[in-house]
């Protein structure tokens, strides 16, 4: 079974910055009431969507986290030029913003190109340094007073990017975590389209401000407090030229990648365990996955319920994370949708005694 390739561009290209997901947060509430995906569909005072479908048992809760933030900026100052200056929302490696486009939320979405000095006037020393965040500035084209008409001190600024196919891959900005949310809602459309019903009620979270500290997902868990928790997200593909087979954590065109470990959370290994048996009995492709550096909204379904859940995750294989050529392959994405589906319909089978 393919997967919806216009749905998912969508979600990607849709503006969402930290603390500014409104955008994609509408664009979710709309597909949730479109197909009639959930039982009860809610938003939280900090903007968590909660879409809640009920189990064969209320005895257990389970619940998934997919956040819909993408990594951004704020505006911090317009200089006497109309130069804009930054923040960033979210972890940036500064030489990828060389060359790109941006739009600034202001009273009117702005496009905008992110400058630095240029090669030509660098001193030798200058062309050897790694660049700094602080070296790059947005330029929108416009006068001062028309920047200043427009833009503010604190509107969000996302990365411009559309979705492309290459390939058995789509690639573009924010499949982090976007393509997560897609998942999460393919797999509420299985669920009706298949008459397949959860072991326990489901609660589907669509998180915010995973990138500036797993916030959202915090709060959401602490409200829901989970027996059993799944975090979507993507993870690396290090599956490169030059890069060791033990650097790898994943490979595109391998499945799904069931998570092992990450800098916030080890996995509960009976869910670990569960969801191998699961890919296996199903014959949905998997593979295991560990990261070294960074979380996931994991470590908040795992920590924040009172003595913590039975957690793991679901990863999807993304080449080039962080930048705005993020790539993942179409029959991962599908076998993450499958054996998130799979997954919820059967916790209340297994033994987790053991």
């Amino acid at each position: 079974m393919s997967i919806d390739v216009s749905l998912l561009s969508q979600i990607c290209e849709i503006a969402g910055a930290p603390g500014f997901e409104k955008p994609i947060r509408d664009l979710v509430l709309a597909e949730l009431e479109k197909g009639k995906l959930a039982d009860e569909v809610r938003v939280d005072a900090m903007g968590n969507v909660i879409a809640l479908k009920k189990g064969k048992s209320s005895d257990k809760r389970s619940m998934a986290a997919a956040h819909m933030d993408e990594i951004g900026f704020m505006v911090t100052h317009i200089d006497d030029s109309g130069f804009v200056r930054f923040d960033p929302l979210g972890g940036f490696d500064p030489k990828t913003l060389t060359s790109q486009r941006v739009i600034i939320h202001g009273k009117e979405d702005v496009i905008g190109v992110m400058g630095s000095k240029p090669i030509h006037l660098m001193a030798p020393e200058e062309r050897t340094k790694a660049p700094k965040l602080t070296d790059y500035f947005i330029d929108l084209g416009l006068p001062v007073e028309k920047v200043r008409e427009l833009v503010s001190v604190g509107d969000p600024i996302t990365r411009d990017g559309r979705l492309i196919e290459m390939g058995d891959c789509v690639n573009v900005k924010s499949l982090d975590n976007r393509v997560s949310v897609y998942v999460l809602l393919q797999a509420l459309k299985d669920l009706k389209k298949k008459r397949k019903k959860p072991g326990y009620d489901f609660y589907a979270v669509f998180t915010v401000q995973e990138e500036v500290g797993l916030r959202g997902a915090n709060v959401s868990a602490l409200e829901i407090q989970p027996d059993f928790g799944l975090g979507l997200d993507t993870t690396i593909a290090f599956d490169v030229p030059g890069a060791k087979p033990e650097e790898r954590v994943t490979q595109l065109g391998e499945g799904a990648g069931i998570k092992l470990m990450d800098a916030s959370a080890i996995c509960d290994y009976r869910m670990v365990a569960y969801l191998k048996d699961v890919a296996e009995k199903k014959k949905i492709q998997w593979q295991p996955e560990i990261l070294k550096g960074g979380g996931t909204d994991t470590a908040g379904l795992q920590q924040r319920t009172p003595g913590g859940s039975i957690a793991g995750a679901i990863s999807i294989p993304t080449r080039h994370i962080h930048q705005v050529i993020e790539m993942s392959h179409k029959e991962d994405i599908r076998c993450c949708i499958d054996l998130l589906v799979e997954a919820v319909c059967g916790f209340d089978r297994w033994d987790w005694s053991h």
